[in-house]
């Protein structure tokens, strides 16, 4: 018998297809905030009306604005907004942006639990992948503040407690965690997203894409997980072309954000990730590959690597993209042709000279250790890179 335990996350609720000015004008007056600090994207808040709404919203709730978080999130970034919140007594933070920004805000809520204030102070509180790969993580005091989170990619950091961030000293992308690091809420408006320029979205989209597939694949895999998984890829097989094809289609726009959130269900409760995700977090780091495009360039060549020791559990992966007579490599591989996105390591700047480097770092993230198939050192991981090159 299956035999399992569910947690509920530590989040309030999601609201989705309601504009952003309503959804946020009613959670501020639910969570009583009196100085709310704003973290948005650059972009959003040079080129469009977006942030000049919430301002209009939140008036003189409002306790500063930050839209300085570099891609990766940078140590450096975080900590300056982390200071910039303490200085200014913030109650609550507002993310309107893609992961980086999430993530950032996140990582604020740690570095005002455990007094950060400095950069190189993070090294106390990242984990330590063991050889075995085993994760270990110190002990983090619960942030003081928590975030409402107004996702613009499909990326879905913004339902999970779990933050990366990269040490540019190093470059190295590292994780952090306290499991109130999660947002309190999350709103889900897909008029926000038409702003996302199409390669992030779309690419996003396939990120989670990424996030079903290994946890349908995992090793663990849980019930409510593979239901969730499932539905995602359904969702997000129609939704990310209908978006392509029809750019101002909210409707395919909103079913792309409940798939990203259906995508991550599974992160919720330990199902583990495999060799996409970690190498993934690599290439992000190592080489600056956005993590939308090292799902693009990385899941089919993982896929196909699993095939010998998951081959039924991929048959439900292709199933459930509309491909039943495909493998689900390809036809993971097709939707990612479809949508005009990168397929190599050439196509997203990774250089022939980084592979080993890359092969050798893959081997210190936990998710490699999880993958499906054993992967026993750098020269497997290797295969896989020059698989995908």
């Amino acid at each position: 018998m299956v035999r399992g335990t569910h947690r509920y996350p530590p989040m309030d609720r999601v609201i989705y297809g309601v504009p952003l000015a309503e959804a946020l004008a009613a959670e501020v007056d639910r969570l009583d905030a009196k100085a709310v600090y704003v973290m948005a994207s650059g972009t959003l808040n040079r080129q469009t009306d977006v942030i000049e709404t919430v301002r209009r919203v939140l008036g003189n709730r409002l306790a500063g604005v930050c839209a300085k978080i570099g891609s990766h999130t940078p140590r450096s970034d975080v900590v300056t907004a982390a200071n910039q919140a303490r200085a200014a007594k913030a109650d609550l933070i507002l993310t309107v942006g893609g992961g980086s920004v999430t993530d950032a805000a996140k990582m604020v809520g740690l570095c005002l639990g455990n007094d950060v204030t400095a950069p190189e102070q993070l090294d106390r509180f990242r984990a330590q992948i063991t050889p075995d790969g085993q994760t270990e993580r110190p002990p983090v005091k619960a942030p003081p503040v928590r975030s409402i989170d107004v996702p613009t990619t499909l990326s879905a950091g913004e339902f999970t407690h779990f933050a990366g961030c990269t040490d540019t000293a190093r470059n190295v992308k590292e994780s952090f965690s306290h499991p109130l690091m999660m947002p309190q809420a999350v709103i889900l408006d897909p008029a926000v997203t038409i702003h996302t320029p199409e390669w992030l979205f779309l690419s996003t989209g396939i990120r989670a894409v990424d996030h079903a597939v290994e946890d349908i694949c995992s090793i663990n895999p849980t019930p409510f997980s593979d239901g969730m998984s499932l539905q995602a890829l359904r969702l997000l097989a129609a939704g990310l072309p209908a978006v392509k094809a029809s750019p101002g289609d909210l409707q395919a726009r909103l079913n792309c954000q409940l798939g990203a959130w259906m995508s991550i269900m599974g992160s919720q409760n330990g199902v583990a990730k495999g060799a996409s995700h970690g190498i993934g977090h690599v290439l992000g780091g190592a080489a600056h590959v956005p993590h939308g495009y090292t799902s693009c360039v990385m899941l089919p060549h993982v896929l196909r690597f699993n095939q010998p020791v998951n081959a039924e559990r991929q048959k439900w992966v292709s199933e459930a993209l509309g491909h039943p007579d495909k493998t689900a490599g390809d036809a993971v591989a097709a939707l990612i042709a479809s949508l005009a996105l990168p397929a190599t390591l050439r196509d997203v700047g990774v250089k022939p000279e980084q592979l080993d480097e890359i092969a050798t770092g893959s081997m210190h993230d936990r998710w490699v250790h999880t993958n499906p198939r054993k992967i026993d050192g750098p020269p497997a991981v290797r295969a896989l890179l020059d698989a995908a090159w």
